[in-house]
């Protein structure tokens, strides 16, 4: 297993992630389904993109959301050509759920918890079974290889849910938080588009970082604002006070968003970064 973890991290560029990893592959060997719960940002979905590149998997993903049907899921059957041929296999239009079981896929569901209820239903047989029944074409069974991987974020966060009891029975959990500050300014480093400074980067993790313990703040940024602020203050000359002023409105949630002054909030997160700094 250790070979395998080396060279998802080195071949995917993960950083950190070493015990979430271990805990993923072991769940993989034993061919069980995997639900990967954590805040917004903290790489659910890459990190499940890089173990199907790394096991050589196709990755059918799909992205969750209160209007997706049972139909886009399983499949549907071409209108004009039932009218044509009638319900012949050739009319019937596979969805992500199929296509991965036929080929042996990893089927990623980000955000599973902000689907409808009937379709996480239609799940179960497919989790339990490989199987899905498809009325008018008949059974599908997985192939060997098929695999669920689901992301979901906590419960509290908005436009999310609970999953049902049956639907949780099927998973093993995996849970992520955010990372260390070395962690999260090696991902800056990899991922900012303009090369900017260790100084700026270290800025820009610390501030994102603060936004995340601050009582005036409902739900703190992820490492993704640290690379947008780390990337724009490039361009301001390396003036990160202006930049977080860009980039953190649209990556946090105030717990009073009227009455909370950004600019005076971001004043109170320097000061407490630079506190830190002289802890």
């Amino acid at each position: 297993m250790k070979h395998v973890l080396d060279r998802i991290r080195t071949e995917q560029r993960v950083v950190g992630r070493q015990d979430e990893l271990t805990a993923l592959l072991a769940c993989v060997a034993a061919a069980r389904h995997v639900l990967l719960e954590g805040p917004v940002g903290v790489g659910k979905t890459a990190l499940a993109r890089a173990l199907a590149d790394a096991l050589g998997r196709g990755l059918v993903r799909v992205d969750g959301d209160g209007r997706y049907t049972e139909a886009r899921l399983v499949g549907q059957f071409d209108p004009p050509l039932v009218l044509e041929r009638g319900y012949v296999r050739e009319a019937f239009l596979p969805g992500p759920l199929v296509r991965a079981m036929q080929d042996g896929a990893v089927l990623l569901l980000n955000e599973l918890n902000r689907m409808p209820e009937g379709v996480q239903n239609v799940l179960l047989p497919a989790l339990d079974e490989g199987l899905v029944v498809v009325p008018h074409y008949g059974e599908v069974r997985a192939a060997e290889g098929f695999l669920v991987m689901a992301t979901q974020n906590p419960a509290e966060f908005v436009a999310t849910g609970d999953l049902s009891e049956a639907l949780m029975d099927r998973f093993e959990l995996v849970r992520l938080d955010y990372q260390s500050a070395e962690d999260e300014a090696q991902i800056v480093r990899q991922q900012a588009r303009s090369a900017p400074s260790e100084d700026v980067i270290a800025q820009a993790v610390a501030l994102t970082r603060a936004t995340r313990g601050h009582l005036r703040v409902r739900r703190g940024a992820s490492v993704r604002a640290a690379i947008a602020i780390a990337d724009i203050a490039t361009h301001l000359g390396g003036d990160v006070q202006r930049a977080a002023q860009l980039a953190l409105p649209t990556r946090i949630e105030l717990v009073d968003p009227r009455g909370t002054d950004l600019p005076q909030l971001l004043d109170e997160l320097k000061k407490k970064t630079s506190l830190n700094s002289l802890q």
